[in-house]
């Protein structure tokens, strides 16, 4: 790139220092060399017309160069990276469906998986975010893959592109694989460790996700307040009776040691029977770190049938370098004529450095009509 702009600003350079040379051979040294210093700073431009030419050449040689560097990349554009690994196994059969809708079991076996993401933000107004992510990750059904739910897929693939800007005091989100709850505030202060665990239990409403394409706005009063709501639709047949079309709504309120968030989501299914799920996370968090923050959640799912699933989870954040999370609830919701099952789980996070963060963790799966799942994880995450 250096050689580039060198090739580029050289002959530019060339052609303003010319006319320099030649503008030298008029100056008359003798007479300069007679002013005394004070003589020279009020009349040196009067006296040679060609400085202030020649500095006004230098100035617009340095315009073009600051031009071109400006032009060179954008400097409202920034970008992060982030990978994460994890090496772990489990102790039992895991039942897995792959990308072809097949059965499959994977065998007690250690196994290897990884995701690596990249985030590329661009703002126009200073207010505004256009945002687009993509990514990649082990496409194997491993073993540790489904407890930490990573990406798919060996080739970088863009997951979502989304702008996001201020409508009025409001903030507004659209895009392509976006998710509804994007807007939304949420109330659950626990980092889960498997993927069982994420947004407190209330996955399918407090952290709705889209079906597509999504419009989503939130609003945060002074108070603490905050509404949120959104839609979301397939991209190929946007709000027809033949897609299955997702709206949720949020309200929720966060103070400084504690908040709730309550969320209603339906997905009118299309042809299938519509489902409607009520989330409610909370958690409370002291002001002496010695004690734990506590997290709970509570989802309910009705498509005719009711069912229900819970969580909770503590955490401590000073626990030597880095933090302690427990965390137990069940793996969905299930309905009173179903067998519930649970999952367990118990991790410690700590920073290497600024971009490097370990996780070992631990977790008990629960199986109906089989035996109990046991895996043992190491997840190192890096951030750039």
């Amino acid at each position: 790139m250096k050689l580039f702009k060198s090739l580029l600003v050289a002959p530019a350079t060339l052609g303003l220092l010319a006319p320099m040379s030649v503008s030298a051979n008029d100056l008359n040294l003798t007479e300069v060399s007679g002013y005394s210093s004070s003589e020279e700073i009020q009349s040196i431009s009067e006296f040679l017309p060609e400085l202030a030419v020649t500095n006004s050449r230098v100035d617009g040689l340095e315009a073009r160069l600051n031009d071109f560097e400006a032009g060179s990349f954008s400097t409202t554009t920034a970008a992060s990276f982030s990978v994460d690994a994890v090496f772990g196994a489990v102790d039992g059969a895991v039942p897995f469906v792959d990308a072809e809708g097949n059965d499959v079991v994977v065998g007690e076996a250690a196994s290897f998986d990884y995701q690596f993401n990249i985030g590329l933000t661009t703002s126009f107004t200073g207010e505004d975010s256009l945002d687009i992510a993509i990514d990649n990750g082990s496409a194997a059904p491993n073993a540790s893959g489904i407890a930490m739910g990573f990406d798919t897929g060996t080739g970088l693939t863009v997951d979502g592109v989304t702008y996001t800007f201020p409508l009025g005091a409001a903030t507004m989100v659209v895009g392509d694989s976006t998710d509804i709850s994007a807007t939304f505030t949420g109330a659950c202060a626990y980092s889960s460790f498997t993927d069982y665990m994420g947004n407190c239990g209330t996955g399918n409403s407090v952290g709705v996700g889209g079906a597509g394409v999504t419009a989503t706005m939130g609003y945060a009063f002074d108070s603490g307040f905050s509404l949120a709501g959104g839609i979301s639709s397939p991209q190929s047949a946007i709000m027809t009776e033949e897609s299955a079309d997702i709206f949720a709504l949020e309200a929720a309120y966060t103070a400084d040691t504690y908040g709730v968030a309550l969320a209603y989501a339906t997905n009118d299914g299309a042809a299938d029977d519509e489902t409607t799920y009520w989330g409610l996370n909370a958690s409370y968090t002291p002001e002496n770190t010695s004690f734990p923050s506590i997290s709970a959640g509570y989802e309910t799912e009705d498509d005719g049938t009711d069912a229900s699933g819970y969580f909770v989870g503590l955490t401590w954040s000073e626990v030597g370098p880095g933090s302690v999370s427990l965390g137990a609830g069940t793996t969905g919701n299930f309905g009173d004529d179903e067998t519930e099952t649970l999952i367990y789980e118990a991790a410690y996070s700590y920073p290497v450095n600024d971009g490097m963060t370990i996780t070992p963790g631990v977790f008990i799966t629960e199986v109906d009509g089989g035996d109990d799942l046991t895996g043992i994880l190491v997840k190192t995450s890096f951030s750039f």
